[in-house]
């Protein structure tokens, strides 16, 4: 498995675990970037962005990887709808800081200067009588009206980053929700809970059978499911051969286990469990 890249310095924190997350699922199942976009419907570009931090995956996606790999999907989701609030909040933010600073350039533009041609005067005696009268000041008004709109321009940058805070805080809150629900009891459901199956190794007429497929010799491989794969996971691990959790699904595990049998018993390695090879695991 190639190692992968580190993720973006400034990717967001929930979303940078989220990432994480799914990098782990995806390094656990051993899955390569065509298998996965196999099994989940998006395409391997689409799976290396999503997990190179470069944009956020779509929540189906994220459903998708947490059933082909029997991981629970609360918590993902619960991190995906924290990171989408938070991408959205960084797009608005901009657009609302742009808006309040043109708005005070524009409150703050001063008028234009106006001029007027001075005027000659012949007499030396009004030039010194007007040299001597005091010249009122000028009007200010524009300097001390910039204050109040700087003080609500602050204001208003205020309120925002206090809503920001507000809403974090709200989200963490449902995210401790979450968590709580996820450590509570499942509900059995049949959509959301995969079938679970137990070995009962035993011998029948002579073969070993763990009692879940009633004797089936059904041609299996990578990728199927059902009662079939899971017969033959308890009998790999009575064999001594581990091929993971005997779950019903047909994936990497099993597969490496299924050859590894095959090559003991003297079979083609060729991963597929067919008749000659159901023969070998039943004794």
């Amino acid at each position: 498995m190639p190692r992968q890249k580190t993720l973006p310095m400034e990717l967001d924190p929930s979303a940078r675990e989220l990432v994480t997350r799914l990098r782990r699922l995806r390094d656990h199942s051993e899955l390569t970037m065509r298998q996965l976009a196999t099994k989940t419907g998006y395409s391997a570009k689409s799976w290396e962005r999503y997990l190179g931090g470069k944009s956020l995956p779509p929540r189906e996606a994220v459903e998708a990887l947490a059933r082909i790999t029997g991981t629970d999907p609360v918590p993902l989701l619960a991190l995906h709808e924290i990171a989408a609030d938070s991408r959205d909040g960084r797009r608005a933010r901009p657009a609302a800081q742009e808006q309040d600073a043109r708005r005070v350039r524009d409150e703050e533009q001063p008028a234009g200067p106006t001029t007027s041609r001075p005027e000659r005067d012949p007499e030396p005696r009004a030039v010194r009588a007007a040299a001597a009268t005091p010249t009122p000041p000028r009007a200010t008004e524009p300097a001390f009206s910039r204050f109040p709109h700087l003080a609500l321009t602050a204001g208003i940058a205020a309120l925002a980053v206090a809503l920001s805070a507000v809403l974090l805080l709200v989200l963490r809150l449902d995210d401790d929700v979450s968590q709580a629900a996820v450590t509570a009891p499942p509900r059995t459901t049949a959509a959301s809970s995969p079938p679970s199956y137990a070995c009962h190794i035993t011998r029948v007429d002579g073969h070993w059978s763990a009692g879940i497929n009633k004797g089936r010799t059904t041609e299996i491989g990578y990728g199927s499911t059902g009662a079939d794969v899971a017969e033959a996971q308890c009998l790999l691990r009575r064999a001594g051969i581990s091929p993971g959790g005997i779950d019903g699904m047909f994936g990497p595990l099993t597969l490496r286990a299924v050859k590894t049998f095959q090559g003991r018993a003297g079979l083609t390695a060729d991963g597929m469990l067919g008749p000659r090879s159901w023969k070998a695991l039943r004794g």
